[in-house]
């Protein structure tokens, strides 16, 4: 009894000095839980500091959860609000200096719409930039759908736009709103983002017959090759480059390959202007991931890396028209009949016989290239101004068939493989006898015993004689 009384004795001791230890750690630990708790920030506390200084758009905010995109949205709607009650009020008469940017922009969450399921685990530094921002001061919220920043160079290319090439880029405006609603209802099809559109105002200014030293054709400027790549008709008769609907439809198809490339739309963008395989070579030699990284280095060429800055200059001005001074003024939108044609038409034949005008032919078939419908004998889509189509049906059998000239043949001069060796053969640094016996058609041999060699030798300045 005496051995067990013992040992409860020293399991009770035990015991106590464990129970003793556990209240110990409780106290000792309790205040790091209670500090821990009352200093954890909140996304809303986040959100409010960085609402007291303008936003910096070159900052990667972090991806949000799902449970707290309300509380974020509301948190941003009162940034907005904090920021609208110092805004400027806009001005009446045009203005040429540049509005800073807290009056411009303002963040708001990834909206995911064009975002691949790759993005979501490893955002590129573009998408989560900026994804979508929104305009402070104007009471519609207008809003961004793609990367936007307001840094020096698009402040520079806004300067450029609104006062230098003032008069042009407002004759831009005007016509892009021609063929916007056609535009917008095409990239919507392809699941693009709206404001892709003005990325014609600095390719063309959404001219059909705009024409570069490069030999890009059309609103959206594509190269020969490409544009067959995507499906246009490019020869002698129709070049579907200048197509309005046709072109904006490959362009949308060549971007969301870009995008799906590079996963990022300032690089889909850099790649439309320089190619994607300069684009691609450059994010390799450079080991970088993003635009902001290759615009860095001399890797790309200068027009590339201004590219994406008149491509956000451009956008900001076209979706702030009146703060900028540019009138909004009634256009008639790009609409449209088709006639099926089976044989080549010329638009003056078809003007004469039933007074559609020719200069509106022109306007609507800007594609094709000699003012005629097409002499292979398939039918062609001719387009004519809305409420002619009926007449032009019914007048369509007495209109000529168009004659086309004969094409000119380019005649290449070809230069003859043998030089002319009546007066000899003067020899340059380099030759050997070998090398003037084959170009001239004649063994070593030969050449030896016409000139007196004895050696191999010759020496640059000797005359030889080639044939006697």
């Amino acid at each position: 009894m005496s051995q067990l009384s013992k040992r409860m004795s020293i399991t009770l001791c035990a015991a106590n000095h464990l129970h003793i230890f556990l209240l110990s750690l409780f106290f000792f630990l309790s205040p790091c839980f209670l500090n821990t708790g009352l200093a954890e920030p909140t996304r809303d506390s986040e959100i409010h500091v960085q609402s007291d200084t303008a936003p910096d758009f070159l900052t990667e905010p972090e991806p949000l959860a799902a449970e707290d995109e309300t509380e974020t949205a509301s948190s941003i709607e009162n940034v907005s609000e904090s920021i609208e009650e110092d805004a400027f009020p806009v001005s009446s008469e045009p203005s040429t200096e540049v509005p800073p940017a807290e009056e411009l922009l303002q963040l708001k969450p990834l909206s995911g719409i064009t975002a691949r399921f790759s993005d979501i685990l490893t955002p590129p530094a573009e998408i989560a930039q900026s994804p979508v921002n929104q305009i402070v001061g104007d009471d519609h919220g207008i809003t961004y759908n793609v990367p936007v920043v307001l840094d020096p160079s698009v402040q520079g290319h806004i300067h450029y736009f609104n006062t230098s090439i003032r008069n042009r880029f407002e004759q831009w405006l005007v016509r892009l709103s021609r063929y916007r609603p056609l535009v917008d209802s095409i990239f919507s099809e392809f699941n693009l983002p709206s404001d892709l559109i003005f990325l014609s105002l600095v390719e063309s200014g959404f001219n059909p017959y705009a024409y570069s030293r490069a030999r890009a054709t059309g609103p959206w400027q594509f190269m020969k090759g490409t544009a067959k790549v995507y499906g246009l008709r490019v020869d002698n008769y129709v070049d579907e480059r200048r197509d309005p609907i046709k072109s904006t439809v490959a362009a949308a198809r060549y971007l969301r390959d870009l995008y799906d490339l590079f996963g990022t739309w300032p690089l889909a963008m850099a790649a439309y202007n320089a190619g994607e395989g300069k684009v691609m070579r450059a994010l390799q030699k450079a080991q970088a991931e993003s635009f902001t990284d290759i615009a860095k280095t001399r890797l790309i060429r200068r027009e590339t890396k201004e590219y994406v800055p008149r491509f956000m200059a451009a956008t900001i001005i076209a979706k702030n028209p009146d703060r900028y001074g540019f009138p909004q003024g009634e256009v008639i939108p790009h609409q449209f009949e088709e006639v099926i044609v089976r044989r080549p038409v010329h638009f003056k034949a078809i003007s004469n016989v039933t007074g559609v005008s020719y200069q509106e032919l022109r306007l609507l078939n800007p594609e094709l290239k000699r003012d005629a419908t097409p002499p292979d004998g398939s039918e062609y889509f001719l387009k004519v101004p809305v409420g002619t189509k009926p007449k032009v049906e019914q007048f369509l059998d007495r209109i000529p068939t168009h004659k086309f000239p004969p094409m000119q043949t380019r005649v290449q001069r070809v230069k003859t493989t043998v030089p002319d060796s009546s007066s000899g053969y003067r020899v340059r640094v380099g030759d050997s006898l070998e090398k003037i016996a084959k170009r001239f058609h004649i063994s070593v041999k030969a050449l030896k015993t016409r000139n007196n060699l004895s050696s191999p030798v010759i020496r640059p300045g000797d005359l030889l004689v080639i044939a006697r």
